[in-house]
Protein backbone atom coordinates (compact mmCIF):
# COMPACT_ATOMS: atom_id res chain seq x y z
CA UNK A 1 0.00 0.00 0.00
CA UNK A 2 1.28 3.55 -1.00
CA UNK A 3 -0.10 6.83 0.06
CA UNK A 4 -2.69 6.94 -2.59
CA UNK A 5 -4.30 3.75 -1.11
CA UNK A 6 -4.39 5.28 2.00
CA UNK A 7 -6.13 8.37 0.57
CA UNK A 8 -8.39 5.74 -1.35
CA UNK A 9 -9.10 4.17 2.21
CA UNK A 10 -9.49 6.85 4.20
CA UNK A 11 -12.10 8.45 1.35
CA UNK A 12 -13.94 5.25 1.54
CA UNK A 13 -14.07 5.07 5.48
CA UNK A 14 -16.23 8.60 5.23
CA UNK A 15 -18.10 7.09 2.81
CA UNK A 16 -18.54 3.55 1.63
CA UNK A 17 -20.57 4.28 -1.24
CA UNK A 18 -18.39 6.95 -2.84
CA UNK A 19 -18.08 6.26 -6.37
CA UNK A 20 -14.59 6.18 -8.43
CA UNK A 21 -15.36 9.03 -9.72
CA UNK A 22 -15.54 11.01 -6.71
CA UNK A 23 -13.17 9.62 -4.95
CA UNK A 24 -10.65 10.57 -8.05
CA UNK A 25 -11.06 13.82 -8.02
CA UNK A 26 -10.20 14.13 -3.87
CA UNK A 27 -6.90 11.89 -4.50
CA UNK A 28 -6.09 13.72 -7.90
CA UNK A 29 -5.98 10.45 -10.15
CA UNK A 30 -8.30 9.03 -13.09
CA UNK A 31 -11.47 6.89 -12.41
CA UNK A 32 -10.04 4.02 -13.80
CA UNK A 33 -6.75 4.34 -12.03
CA UNK A 34 -9.02 4.75 -8.70
CA UNK A 35 -11.25 1.70 -9.13
CA UNK A 36 -8.29 -0.54 -10.18
CA UNK A 37 -6.67 -0.08 -7.04
CA UNK A 38 -10.17 -0.30 -5.57
CA UNK A 39 -10.19 -3.66 -7.05
CA UNK A 40 -7.33 -4.69 -6.11
CA UNK A 41 -7.50 -4.20 -2.57
CA UNK A 42 -10.72 -5.96 -2.74
CA UNK A 43 -8.88 -9.05 -4.04
CA UNK A 44 -5.84 -9.12 -1.64
CA UNK A 45 -8.19 -8.34 1.12
CA UNK A 46 -6.82 -5.13 2.39
CA UNK A 47 -10.86 -3.71 2.03
CA UNK A 48 -12.85 -7.05 3.24
CA UNK A 49 -16.20 -5.57 3.14
CA UNK A 50 -18.60 -2.36 2.71
CA UNK A 51 -20.74 -1.85 5.63
CA UNK A 52 -23.11 0.50 7.01
CA UNK A 53 -22.80 2.28 10.45
CA UNK A 54 -26.37 1.82 12.55
CA UNK A 55 -27.27 4.24 15.35
CA UNK A 56 -27.86 1.59 18.05
CA UNK A 57 -30.45 3.80 20.34
CA UNK A 58 -33.08 4.05 17.02
CA UNK A 59 -32.92 0.65 16.62
CA UNK A 60 -33.88 0.13 19.86
CA UNK A 61 -30.84 -1.22 21.45
CA UNK A 62 -29.93 1.80 24.12
CA UNK A 63 -27.99 -0.55 26.71
CA UNK A 64 -24.05 -1.42 25.21
CA UNK A 65 -21.86 -3.43 27.64
CA UNK A 66 -18.81 -5.23 27.43
CA UNK A 67 -18.16 -8.48 28.68
CA UNK A 68 -15.38 -10.28 30.04
CA UNK A 69 -15.45 -13.91 30.08
CA UNK A 70 -13.42 -17.12 31.24
CA UNK A 71 -13.79 -20.18 29.86
CA UNK A 72 -13.06 -23.32 32.26
CA UNK A 73 -10.80 -25.21 29.81
CA UNK A 74 -9.23 -25.02 26.58
CA UNK A 75 -11.09 -28.37 25.21
CA UNK A 76 -14.21 -25.45 25.35
CA UNK A 77 -13.34 -23.02 23.55
CA UNK A 78 -13.96 -23.77 20.02
CA UNK A 79 -17.53 -24.33 21.27
CA UNK A 80 -17.93 -21.08 22.77
CA UNK A 81 -16.22 -19.17 19.70
CA UNK A 82 -19.26 -21.07 17.83
CA UNK A 83 -21.53 -20.13 20.13
CA UNK A 84 -21.40 -16.85 20.93
CA UNK A 85 -20.97 -15.82 17.13
CA UNK A 86 -24.62 -16.85 16.49
CA UNK A 87 -25.88 -14.16 18.66
CA UNK A 88 -26.51 -10.95 17.16
CA UNK A 89 -26.73 -8.88 19.89
CA UNK A 90 -23.01 -10.20 20.08
CA UNK A 91 -21.23 -6.93 17.83
CA UNK A 92 -17.50 -7.96 18.36
CA UNK A 93 -15.37 -10.91 20.41
CA UNK A 94 -12.38 -10.53 20.85
CA UNK A 95 -9.68 -13.53 23.03
CA UNK A 96 -7.61 -11.60 25.46
CA UNK A 97 -4.97 -11.64 27.47
CA UNK A 98 -5.00 -10.99 30.79
CA UNK A 99 -7.62 -11.66 33.64
CA UNK A 100 -10.33 -13.01 30.92
CA UNK A 101 -10.22 -14.97 27.96
CA UNK A 102 -12.88 -12.70 25.78
CA UNK A 103 -13.96 -9.64 25.67
CA UNK A 104 -17.57 -9.15 24.30
CA UNK A 105 -19.06 -6.08 22.78
CA UNK A 106 -22.73 -6.32 23.40
CA UNK A 107 -25.86 -4.40 22.65
CA UNK A 108 -29.81 -5.00 23.98
CA UNK A 109 -32.47 -2.95 24.19
CA UNK A 110 -32.07 -2.55 28.25
CA UNK A 111 -31.02 -4.46 31.52
CA UNK A 112 -34.04 -7.05 30.75
CA UNK A 113 -32.16 -7.74 27.81
CA UNK A 114 -29.29 -7.99 29.48
CA UNK A 115 -30.84 -10.07 32.22
CA UNK A 116 -32.00 -12.72 29.45
CA UNK A 117 -28.59 -13.11 27.22
CA UNK A 118 -26.23 -13.50 30.29
CA UNK A 119 -28.93 -15.98 32.34
CA UNK A 120 -30.26 -17.85 29.45
CA UNK A 121 -27.71 -17.42 26.69
CA UNK A 122 -24.32 -16.83 28.24
CA UNK A 123 -24.23 -18.49 30.94
CA UNK A 124 -25.82 -21.76 29.60
CA UNK A 125 -22.78 -21.82 27.05
CA UNK A 126 -20.99 -25.18 28.03
CA UNK A 127 -17.39 -23.99 29.46
CA UNK A 128 -18.11 -20.56 30.36
CA UNK A 129 -16.68 -20.40 33.90
CA UNK A 130 -17.28 -16.46 34.99
CA UNK A 131 -18.27 -13.41 33.59
CA UNK A 132 -18.07 -9.74 34.67
CA UNK A 133 -19.81 -6.99 32.72
CA UNK A 134 -19.26 -3.46 32.24
CA UNK A 135 -22.68 -1.26 31.35
CA UNK A 136 -21.40 2.07 29.27
CA UNK A 137 -22.53 4.95 30.08
CA UNK A 138 -21.80 7.02 26.92
CA UNK A 139 -19.71 6.38 24.30
CA UNK A 140 -17.53 9.41 23.59
CA UNK A 141 -15.43 7.67 20.21
CA UNK A 142 -16.09 4.81 18.64
CA UNK A 143 -14.71 4.29 14.55
CA UNK A 144 -15.76 0.87 12.85
CA UNK A 145 -11.89 1.04 11.08
CA UNK A 146 -8.93 2.10 11.82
Amino acid sequence: MDSIDCAIISELKQNGRASASEISKKVHLSVPAVAGRIRKMEQTGIISEYTVRINREKTGNKLLVFIFVNIDHTANIESFRKSITAFDCVLECHHVVGEYDYLLKVSVEDTKDLEDFLSEKLKKIKGVASSNTVVTLASIKEKINV
